[in-house]
C-alpha cells in the first residue's frame, strides 16, 4: 500500500470520527464532555482563551480524532512488524484471528465493555513500553480524555481487518528497514491544526542528512560511540 493511499482512507475515518466526536461533545451524560466543558469555561475565566466554547471545542475535537487514528497505525505498525507481543487489532498470518479472539475474551470477561474500551486496551499496550508510551501516554494523549462512541471504533477496527481475495490483510503496515518516516508524514497530512496552528510540519530528508553529517558523525569520529546520546 502506498502512503498517498493510506492518507486518503484514514482521512475518510478521521472524517467520522471527528463528526462523531463533535456530536457527543455536548452530551452531559458522557463525563468526557463534562469535563471537556469545564476546562473551557476554566480558560475562559482565567482569560486563557477568547475562543467561543464551539471553537475552542473544534480544536481539542480535532486533534482528539487523528490521535485516535494514528493511534490504531502506531498499534498495527507494531503488529505487523513483530515489536509486541500480542495481537489486539489485526496482525500478518494468524495475527487477524489471535486479535479477533482476543477481543472476544475481553468482552466475555466484562459484556459492559465497548469497542473503544478495547481499542484504549490496544492504546495502554503501547503506553505501558518504554520505547512507545510516550507515543500514547496516559497523561498527555488525548485517546484518553476524549473517547468516540463504538461504531466509530468498530469502523476502525474493520478498516485494520478487511482482508483481500488471498486471505491476507488488506492494509499492512509491514516493512524491511522499520522505517517510520511515514508515520511523521500520515500526522502532517491528517491533521489541518498540526500545520496551521503549530507549523509541525517532517524535517525533509536533505535538511536531517545535511545536519546529522556535520554534527553526528565528527562527533561519534571525535568521541566514539560510548556514552552517546
Amino acid at each position: 500500500m502506498t502512503t498517498d493511499t493510506l492518507t486518503a482512507d484514514l482521512r475518510r475515518l478521521l472524517a467520522a470520527v471527528t463528526d462523531d466526536l463533535r456530536g457527543r461533545s455536548d452530551r452531559d451524560d458522557l463525563s468526557w464532555a463534562v469535563a471537556l466543558r469545564a476546562e473551557y469555561d476554566d480558560a475562559r475565566r482565567a482569560g486563557r482563551t477568547a475562543f467561543t466554547w464551539s471553537q475552542w471545542r473544534d480544536g481539542e475535537i480535532d486533534q482528539a480524532a487523528v490521535a485516535w487514528v494514528l493511534g490504531t497505525v502506531f498499534v498495527r505498525f507494531c503488529e505487523d512488524n513483530d515489536l509486541v507481543a500480542q495481537r489486539l487489532i489485526a496482525g500478518p498470518g494468524d495475527g487477524l484471528r489471535l486479535a479477533v479472539d482476543a477481543e472476544s475474551a475481553f468482552y466475555a470477561a466484562d459484556p459492559r465493555a465497548g469497542t473503544s474500551d478495547w481499542l484504549h486496551t490496544a492504546f495502554g499496550a503501547l503506553a505501558d513500553l518504554p520505547a512507545t508510551g510516550g507515543i500514547l501516554d496516559r497523561e498527555h494523549s488525548l485517546v484518553w480524555r476524549i473517547t468516540p462512541g463504538d461504531d466509530v471504533c468498530r469502523d476502525l477496527l474493520t478498516y485494520w481487518r478487511t482482508t483481500g481475495d488471498g486471505g491476507s490483510l488488506a492494509h499492512p503496515l509491514t516493512t524491511d528497514d522499520l522505517d517510520t518516516r511515514f508515520l511523521g508524514d500520515l500526522y502532517q497530512d491528517l491533521s489541518e491544526l498540526a500545520k496551521k496552528k503549530y507549523a509541525l510540519l517532517q524535517t525533509p530528508e536533505f535538511v536531517e542528512e545535511f545536519i546529522l553529517d556535520r554534527t553526528l558523525d565528527p562527533a561519534i569520529a571525535e568521541f566514539g560511540l560510548t556514552g552517546l546520546r
